[in-house]
């Protein structure tokens, strides 16, 4: 297969990430054949202190020519410091998601056996915890009408929400449990919004065309407490796109690292893979940082062109890689890998998984791995 994938490593550790992200990917079309071609694009900060302009035009019609989009992180500090500033990192995205429509934001995740102590959270609690958080990623109280009155006395973020918009996801979402558990779980404040009345009446509807399914309906408040209490009962999260925003970041620390989540962004003609993490600027250029995610994201790109075999190489060198701890600092503090280390492993594994030698002082050296 040929692709044509947009490469926008954007701020912090994104550039790092994002490179072991397509080296894991070069071990793919090696290994299967693949022609992957890369055109590389500003976005955030970066952008900003080079075009003075988070998303570039140039940035925005590249990705409307690819097939997809492996974005890195957007954030500095000297933004994060200064919540007045009019032009902002996090508009780039903002913009990009809009201007290609990509409406459906897709997290996973899954626990892994050897990493279930690095969580917060006791282990009969999250052993064996794997569902998916479908997030409505275009509409809401993101992009509704803001407003500040004269005086700075007052001000209001309009939500709001068409049918059209929650019918397209929820049908992404069912689609979804088909496949796997059959259980989706709609999470509303329908108790008090009307947008959330709106999305329970439209999600009930189409749910008579998925009989399988088991549907249920949680309050956001109630769902926030169960995602901690018993995170092993949901199989597919449905939301509106604040919320949705909330409950992934608060479900990220279920598996013990955002260092390990990956996400996509779907729309009709295009689709950025991304991972969740922001774009640590301690950890800099300091090959400290955890690229699973930025490669686990690889591998839901590789899902969303139907090459599965391709993505299953991926997500069983990245399990192998825990299970041995050859880990960045936030899973292997005693013992810990660099960040380009993890990802020679890992594009050694793919390549010649029966004959991998694991030698600390060889992957550390960017040495071969293979014997």
């Amino acid at each position: 297969m040929k692709l044509k994938i947009a490469l926008l490593p954007g701020d912090g550790i994104g550039p790092e990430v994002i490179q072991q992200a397509v080296k894991i990917l070069g071990a793919i079309s090696k290994k299967y054949n693949h022609t992957f071609e890369y055109i590389n694009a500003l976005v955030g900060a970066i952008a900003i202190d080079e075009t003075g302009n988070p998303l570039p035009d140039e940035t925005l019609k590249i990705c409307a020519s690819v097939d997809a989009i492996l974005f890195g992180a957007i954030g500095d500090t000297k933004y994060d410091n200064n919540p007045s500033a009019k032009i902002r990192p996090e508009q780039g995205l903002l913009k990009l998601r809009k201007n290609l429509g990509l409406f459906a934001n897709i997290r996973p995740l899954i626990t892994y056996d050897s990493l279930i102590h690095k969580s917060n959270l006791k282990e009969d609690i999250i052993n064996g915890t794997n569902f998916v958080i479908y997030r409505e990623l275009t509409g809401g109280i993101y992009f509704g009408e803001k407003k500040l009155s004269d005086d700075g006395n007052s001000a209001s973020d309009n939500c709001s929400y068409t049918a059209e918009e929650i019918d397209r996801i929820a049908h992404l979402a069912f689609k979804a449990a088909f496949v796997r558990r059959k259980k989706l779980t709609l999470v509303d404040k329908a108790n008090v919004l009307e947008t959330s009345r709106l999305w329970r009446k439209r999600v009930l509807e189409i749910s008579k065309q998925y009989p399988t399914i088991t549907l249920e309906f949680l309050f956001v408040d109630n769902a926030a407490m169960q995602l901690i209490l018993n995170p092993k009962q949901f199989d597919v999260i449905l939301t509106e796109n604040m919320f949705g925003d909330i409950l992934s970041d608060e479900a990220s620390v279920i598996s013990g690292s955002i260092g390990l989540l990956a996400s996509a962004s779907i729309g009709k003609n295009t689709a950025l893979f991304e991972p969740i993490h922001g774009s640590y600027p301690q950890a800099k250029g300091k090959n400290i940082a955890n690229p699973l995610a930025a490669v686990l994201s690889a591998a839901m790109l590789l899902e969303h062109f139907n090459l599965y075999d391709e993505a299953e190489d991926i997500k069983s060198a990245v399990e192998k890689s825990i299970e041995l701890n050859i880990s960045t600092p936030d899973l292997n503090t005693t013992n810990h890998f660099s960040t380009t280390s993890v990802g020679n492993f890992l594009r050694d594994f793919i390549l010649d998984e029966e004959n991998t030698f694991y030698n600390k002082n060889n992957i550390d050296l960017g040495q071969s791995t293979i014997i």
